[in-house]
């Protein structure tokens, strides 16, 4: 891979290559956190079944799978900070087409080009992020941006609590955050990492990436899911077992935190590991533990507040852990389709998990919403404790 500025050596950490990119992708953690939430509350205010809010927020899921493949050679031929300033113009004009347009179809059209724009500027960012990073080194900046975006996560559904979902103020404050994520990329824009376009790796498609390693892929599937139909499906949840609008939002901003505070110490305890399969098995086995609970401490808020903050710090290690377990061997552009497969796979989560929580909660009513969430996570503690049984040997 070829970088422009300060070169990359075995043991250098890019603390301000990477930093730039972590600002930029935090700020649209945070109007991802206002704005997702707020679309399902909308929905449901319009009296739409979960499935059907559910169906709307898989949307995203399958345009990130379309869109997946595109990110590395739109790089390739623009260049990553011209692709990724245009992911955040998109991206903001999106957040303001669901204010001006009530339409419940036109909605769909909206989700998918938000996506797109998300889709290719997530694989970019954290393509610059772990090209900042020798693989020795990866969970520690991994845990660092895991804890950034999550905190943007945890502000914006206080910010929605504060703002509330009426009017074009939540709307207005998602397009500014948005388009604000365009600084610092701008302004690091001599140090971003270059896709080259002629190499050996022309032409390849993501299948072999996802197939590389496919605990750390499986495990941003179920985390994609969990995240995606959790974020989308919570406040349908909340309003359904008697929780206010305020205190739904703030039991959302209560898994953000646990994410801010729980990344950096498990992205270093995977740098520690051998093997970091066991630990994303043990991050899945919290998961699982987490949602058998929920239907019987839902009643209490503080109760809730404290699970739901324990629970959603451990799950998130899926994403950090399994990336750095992904990216470990990897440079240059076999790095960006890597981060792209990830993000594909990420994208499959999030075409399953509304939809299945939605008709979970639809057959089964509120509790579904934590039995859909405990298949998930069995589903992949199953898989991977078979692989690691399989090659207890393989890294």
């Amino acid at each position: 891979m070829a970088t422009q500025g300060v070169a990359v050596g075995p043991e250098t950490l890019r603390w301000r290559s990477a930093a730039a990119a972590i600002a930029s992708i935090s700020v649209v953690g945070v109007a991802i956190g206002l704005g997702m939430p707020l679309l399902s509350i909308i929905l449901e205010q319009r009296g739409y079944a979960a499935s059907l809010i559910g169906l709307n927020s898989a949307v995203g899921g399958v345009v990130s799978i379309v869109a997946a493949p595109i990110a590395v050679p739109l790089a390739a031929r623009f260049g990553v900070v011209p692709s990724m300033v245009g992911s955040i113009l998109l991206g903001g004009m999106s957040f303001l087409g669901f204010y001006f347009i009530e339409s419940f179809a036109a909605w769909f059209v909206l989700r998918a080009v938000l996506h797109v724009a998300l889709t290719v500027l997530f694989i970019l960012s954290e393509f610059w992020i772990t090209s900042s990073a020798p693989p020795q080194r990866r969970g520690l900046l991994l845990g660092v941006y895991t804890t950034c975006l999550s905190l943007g996560f945890a502000i914006g559904p206080m910010l929605l609590a504060y703002l509330g979902s009426g009017g074009f103020a939540p709307f207005g404050l998602a397009f500014v955050l948005v388009m604000a994520a365009a600084i610092p990329v701008i302004g690091a824009r001599a140090e971003s990492p270059v896709i080259a376009r002629h190499d050996g790796s022309n032409g390849r498609s993501l299948l072999p990436f996802i197939f590389l390693v496919p605990t750390a892929t499986a495990a941003v599937l179920v985390y994609g899911a969990v995240e995606t139909g959790g974020f989308a499906l919570f406040p349908v949840y909340g309003t359904r077992i008697g929780y206010s609008e305020a205190e739904t939002a703030l039991l959302l901003t209560m898994i953000g935190l646990g994410n801010v505070l729980l990344q950096i110490p498990i992205g270093i305890v995977s740098d520690w590991m051998r093997d970091r399969r066991v630990l994303l098995v043990i991050c899945a086995a919290v998961g699982l533990s987490g949602m058998i609970a929920m239907p019987f401490v839902a009643g209490n808020w503080w109760a809730a507040a404290g699970l739901l903050f324990v629970w959603g710090g451990v799950v998130a290690g899926l994403y950090t852990v399994g990336f750095a377990h992904l990216g470990a061997r990897l440079t240059g552009r076999d790095l960006a389709m890597a981060n792209a497969a990830f993000v594909f796979c990420y994208g499959v989560g999030m075409l399953a998990g509304p939809q299945a929580i939605g008709v979970g909660m639809d057959l089964w009513g509120p509790d579904g919403f934590a039995w859909t969430l405990a298949a998930f996570f069995a589903a992949y503690i199953a898989l991977a404790g078979a692989r690691l049984v399989r090659n207890p040997r393989r890294t």
